[in-house]
């Protein structure tokens, strides 16, 4: 089991080249296929072994089942436009049942074994950007992997906000208590608060982004339709949440995202979050620095970093 120095230090933006693994709800909202095409340009820094398909379940999906397979669908869509071959797992076909029942699901089997090729000093970093099921089936199917990974999850809002009532959270509370109680080293970027500052316009990914490649041409498009259908005619920004993740892999010298170590707050099923100063530390962002991360998304969605 980790010690709280070992844990305070792999919640540590990665120094060197690092291997993660995405967790995503793909086809729910416009900034997962942002933060899949980021983690497939940043191969500087970054190595993606698997993309792991989210549940979810709201307007675009009939049910759970159905949005994890409609976001396996796009994850592989992006991975053509990208050019890229990375490995792709559906994700659990519902939800946590309880607190103690894993949902068996490919994605869930596959990090089990994938995390036990790391350690503590080499870990494996869970990135997670939809309903936390998958990692936390994980987690309780093999609870000693905990000590090989750091999981960095968009979820929650920030803890001065009102309420917990955030999608990715709120569609399965058990997981995410699952998480946050299983002693892996947890970084958090909360929604509302914090994340919500890092919005884009349609001029904007127009100006930077338009023709550059089929990538590229696809993320505007995409956006600005979505944007168009609730606000067309209107002023609107969008805010790309899920890129924020990325950014934070990418972090060194704090120069996209500034945080700091918190008692492991516990989410509630009243949609609020319990804090104990005497909880393991987490790592939790307060503030993203809007423009120096959006510059460094889209110079590698342009292929001007190599």
């Amino acid at each position: 089991m980790l010690n709280e120095e070992q844990r305070v230090k792999m919640m540590m933006p990665p120094s060197g080249h690092a291997d993660l693994v995405l967790d995503t709800d793909a086809y729910n909202e416009i900034d997962d296929q942002f933060a899949i095409s980021y983690a497939l340009r940043a191969t500087e820094k970054l190595s993606l072994k698997a993309l792991y398909a989210a549940p979810f379940f709201n307007e675009k999906s009939s049910c759970p089942s159905d949005g994890m397979e409609k976001s396996f669908q796009e994850i592989q869509h992006l991975l053509r436009l990208a050019g890229c071959q990375v490995p792709a797992f559906r994700g659990s076909e519902q939800y946590l049942p309880d607190e103690n029942s894993p949902v068996l699901s490919p994605a869930a089997e596959h990090l089990c074994s994938l995390a036990m090729n790391y350690s503590c000093e080499h870990p494996l970093y869970v990135v997670a950007i939809g309903a936390i099921t998958n990692v936390a089936s994980a987690l309780l199917l093999h609870p000693e992997i905990a000590d090989h990974v750091v999981i960095v999850w968009l979820g929650g809002h920030a803890l001065h906000w009102p309420d917990n009532h955030e999608f990715n959270c709120m569609q399965d509370v058990a997981a995410a208590r699952v998480v946050f109680s299983s002693g892996a080293p947890l970084v958090i970027l909360p929604c509302n608060g914090v994340v919500s500052a890092f919005t884009t316009t349609g001029p904007e990914l127009h100006h930077w982004l338009d023709g550059r490649n089929a990538l590229c041409d696809y993320l505007v498009s995409h956006t600005v339709e979505e944007a168009e259908a609730y606000a067309k005619g209107k002023v609107w920004s969008r805010i790309i949440w899920d890129v924020t993740t990325i950014g934070w892999m990418l972090n060194q010298d704090d120069r996209f995202m500034q945080s700091s170590l918190v008692p492991t707050p516990i989410p509630e099923y009243d949609h609020h979050y319990s804090v104990q100063a005497d909880h393991p530390l987490c790592r939790m962002v307060y503030h993203i620095n809007r423009d120096a991360l959006f510059e460094d998304l889209f110079l590698h969605l342009t292929g001007m970093v190599r």
